[in-house]
């Protein structure tokens, strides 16, 4: 199995997941020509993708979800809350209704959603696995919570969100409205909450942890690698980034 980003952060979010003869795309944040382009980048075409998993209905993970399936003829996989709240705009794309902790398989690819608590109706994140190898997916959940611990317990691989820095988001210029969601119990994790999440689940087996999700305005690679570093222990440069414009490339399980 192996794992790439497409691109993290507000502007558009989707991570490309490979196993045998199946790739599957968590979430698609950019319409069907941005998408081509970033999926070239990786060597692939937008046909080679098989399905794409959908956490959630805000428009930097849902945007170009349904145009993307209909002209490349993906299954949409995704909640019944979150279905309900992107009213509609399926516009004859095949969709299939998950349950949010009921795991199931797509091709090569296992895959375990789990709720996370995010201001959205019916939120999930993922756990892929391929029989050997598990990658656990966070991004856009407000807190921690035990459940989230155990499913990515002894995962081999983690994309964990570190959307912002506590101290920059307070002292940033957002309004303060946009300031309490961000930074409230529906909201985003920030470094230091990943950096939590992490020190609770078991680490001796990782090969990759990517900071994701973070804030162009909010938070710094820098900032981000040091807060999951100190808990592993490890020099900072081992803590991978997804970017907002590049993602990250390849990464092999």
């Amino acid at each position: 199995m192996r794992f790439a980003s497409l691109g993290s952060g507000s502007r558009g979010n989707a991570l490309l997941v490979e196993s045998g003869h199946t790739r599957l795309l968590i979430d698609a944040g950019f319409g069907p020509r941005e998408m081509s382009h970033r999926l070239a980048r990786l060597g692939l075409a937008a046909e080679d993708v098989d399905a794409v998993l959908v956490t959630h209905e805000h428009s930097d993970h849902i945007g170009g979800v349904f145009s993307c399936a209909r002209r490349f003829g993906w299954t949409v996989l995704l909640t019944h809350g979150t279905l309900s709240a992107g009213r509609n705009a399926n516009g004859g794309a095949s969709v299939t209704i998950i349950d949010s902790q009921e795991a199931f398989s797509v091709g090569d690819i296992g895959v375990h959603p789990f709720p996370v608590p995010h201001d959205a109706r019916e939120p999930v994140q993922f756990v892929l696995a391929d029989g050997a190898r598990r990658l656990g997916v966070l991004t856009d959940a407000g807190h921690v919570t035990a459940h989230m611990v155990a499913m990515l317990d002894a995962c081999d691989a983690l994309v964990l969100e570190c959307n912002h820095d506590a101290r920059m988001l307070a002292q940033g210029r957002y309004p303060q409205a946009l300031k309490r969601r961000i930074g409230g119990l529906w909201g985003h994790l920030d470094n230091a909450a990943a950096a939590t999440l992490l020190s609770q689940v078991g680490c001796s087996g990782l090969r990759h942890v990517v900071a994701a999700h973070l804030s162009e305005e909010n938070n710094s690679p820098e900032l981000a690698r040091a807060a999951l570093s100190a808990v592993l222990g490890c020099e900072q440069d081992w803590i991978g980034i997804a970017t907002q414009d590049g993602g990250f490339d390849w990464r092999d399980l």
